[in-house]
């Protein structure tokens, strides 16, 4: 599964891509700069979203809506990393489309538990997206034969019998 980390400090950064790599997650990209996100996103195509809040424009704020403006239909995790402790905010980052909430310094063990938590999740939202587009399709192709044969059906009642 790939994630993506965000935060302006390369500090958190570094001890992030660090713990994901110790827990096993080898496909992880990392941005200090947060006005990438979105080019980020379209490229890497990421299963989850580890994002600061306070970071230069665009904030994580900006990014959580812009996240969830452009990928509506589909099930992004997004963990919302910040030393904020602020109620307005962590209800911000919640109203916006955060999926949780950490406070910084945050404990390591609590933080894979999520990040596990919701990659399973994505998983199951992922293959039942599959399952339902393969469902969509065998409706379509049996309405299609349905149709062929009502067709065929109609043609012959308007042909005298022979």
């Amino acid at each position: 599964m790939r994630i993506l980390v965000v935060d302006d400090e390369p500090s958190n950064v570094a001890l992030l891509e660090a713990m994901l790599q110790d827990a096993g997650y080898s496909d992880v990209k990392s941005l200090t700069n947060s006005s990438l996100v979105m080019k980020t996103c379209a490229a890497f195509d990421p299963d989850l979203v580890l994002l600061d809040l306070m970071m230069p424009q665009p904030d994580g704020f900006a990014i959580l809506e812009s996240l969830r403006s452009t990928h509506h239909e589909v099930f992004l995790p997004v963990i919302v990393l910040t030393a904020d402790i602020n109620e307005e905010s962590r209800c911000r980052a919640l109203a916006a489309g955060a999926t949780d909430f950490l406070l910084k310094p945050f404990d390591q063990t609590e933080v894979l538990l999520r990040i596990r938590n919701l990659l399973d999740m994505r998983t199951l939202h992922l293959r039942l997206d599959n399952q339902r587009a393969a469902f969509e399709d065998a409706v379509y192709a049996r309405t299609s034969e349905l149709k062929q044969a009502l067709a065929e059906l109609e043609q012959t009642k308007g042909c005298p019998a022979g």
